[in-house]
């Protein structure tokens, strides 16, 4: 088995108040990520994510969709090229909106009972 440590830069920082928040640890599941023009399949910080994992943590988090409740926001870019991945889920905290990728939809922001997400 080939390992391979991959580089990003500087960490990408989410938070609008960098020292109120809380990460549950979790394994980012590759299922529905779609590979870059590097071939690498990069969940990036400020995604939502859901599947059961607060309440069961032996699931993976997936990537929220309207199949799937959003329960919190990947903290860290993930890398899941080569399958699911250990990474971080803030579950309450302050995020800045012109830090994520996407914004969240009305029906996401109820789901996130303990995420404020601020301009």
């Amino acid at each position: 088995m080939k390992f391979e440590k991959t580089s990003y830069g500087n960490r990408t920082n989410i938070l609008k108040f960098p020292d109120h928040y809380v990460n549950l640890a979790v394994t980012v599941s590759d299922a529905g990520v779609v590979a870059n023009a590097e071939g690498k399949k990069i969940v990036l910080a400020g995604t939502l994510l859901g599947g059961g994992v607060i309440a069961d943590d032996s699931k993976d988090a997936v990537l929220a969709t309207t199949l799937v409740v959003a329960e919190g926001v990947l903290f860290n870019d993930t890398d899941v090229t080569s399958g699911p991945a250990k990474g971080a889920l803030l579950i309450h905290g302050f995020i800045a909106l012109d830090k994520i990728p996407k914004a969240p939809t009305a029906e996401e922001i109820a789901a996130l009972k303990q995420i404020t997400f601020i301009q």
